[in-house]
């Protein structure tokens, strides 16, 4: 299951994939089903920023996002710092984040624990991908109302 969240945990889109799947190849697919609709007007597709860990830190996955003017919150891996300073000036420069706003990209992983309060989604009893993938929209849509709900 790859999902983003905004900043009050709500989920934004799934993608199911089998576990042994890697996420960074999932990157764009995850971010082409984002819509969040608002009161009214199209549904909102591009996010203001990206923030995730070092897994997502690719060319593809940088390109992908500078293309949709979307700004990247992801820390460069140590192999590919390593590699950009061996090439000297040809290498390009040092990927640049912001600290503060990296330090929410936990949101993701707590809507994940929300999701997974449901004994059926955290254990997989689901056979199929269709019924799995319908208790999440539910689950998901649960706590997009719950989130409604004055305090």
């Amino acid at each position: 299951m790859h999902l983003p969240a905004d900043r009050r945990c709500r989920p934004l889109s799934f993608v199911l994939t089998p576990g042994q799947a890697a996420d960074s190849p999932r990157f764009t697919a995850v971010l082409e089903r984002i819509r969040v609709r608002g009161p009214v007007g199209r549904p909102r597709t591009r996010p203001g920023a990206v923030a995730a860990d070092k897994a997502y830190s690719s060319r593809a996955n940088r390109a992908c996002l500078r293309r949709r003017k979307i700004r990247a919150v992801i820390p460069e891996k140590t192999d590919q710092a390593a590699n950009r300073n061996k090439r000297g000036s040809r290498g390009g420069r040092p990927v640049s984040h912001d600290a503060a706003l990296y330090k929410e990209r936990n949101t993701a992983e707590r809507c994940i624990n929300k999701i997974k309060e449901w004994r059926g989604l955290a254990t997989r009893y689901d056979k199929t991908p269709a019924s799995y993938l319908a208790g999440l929209h539910l689950r998901g849509a649960i706590i997009w109302l719950r989130s409604l709900q004055p305090a």
